[in-house]
């Protein structure tokens, strides 16, 4: 994306377009699926005088004017993505982290439907699926398991 782009979609959710904002965006198109520590860093090489802290409020606004999404991955740092209000699904990595998009799920999907709503209006199911990246799993059967000690 553009800065000229970034600007654009900046302005058109209303958001005032400073040069961090411009960067952050600009980072989430390279780094889908970053933590605000890889978009910081990102950001920085382009804005050395950014701060962390103006990196995580500019992920914030994005996410509240619905530009970013939120990903909180389990027991992984939260991660951001341009990619919303389509309904994809992630699949993450158990070992390394890594996160993929998933466009749709398919078959069956009673888990979807909550048989209790509790009263709310769903608008949104989120699914994760959790397994080992290609890299994960030929790392792991390349080192051989531990024999039981006797």
């Amino acid at each position: 994306m553009s800065s000229t782009d970034a600007r654009a979609l900046l302005r058109e959710a209303s958001l005032r377009v400073t040069e961090p904002r411009v960067a952050v965006v600009e980072a989430l198109e390279g780094h889908p699926h970053g933590s605000a520590d890889e978009l910081y860093s990102a950001v920085a090489r382009v804005l050395p005088t950014t701060s962390k802290q103006a990196v995580y409020n500019v992920l914030h606004d994005l996410a509240d004017h619905g530009l970013a999404r939120r990903i909180e991955p389990g027991d992984h740092p939260a991660r951001y993505e341009l990619r919303v209000g389509d309904n994809h699904h992630h699949v993450v990595c158990r070992g390394c982290g890594v996160i993929a998009d998933v466009d749709c799920v398919v078959g069956h999907a009673p888990c979807l439907t909550p048989s209790v709503d509790h009263g709310f209006a769903v608008v949104e199911a989120e699914v994760v699926f959790w397994g080992l990246c290609q890299a994960c799993t030929r790392a792991r059967e390349a080192t051989p398991e531990p024999s039981p000690a006797i």
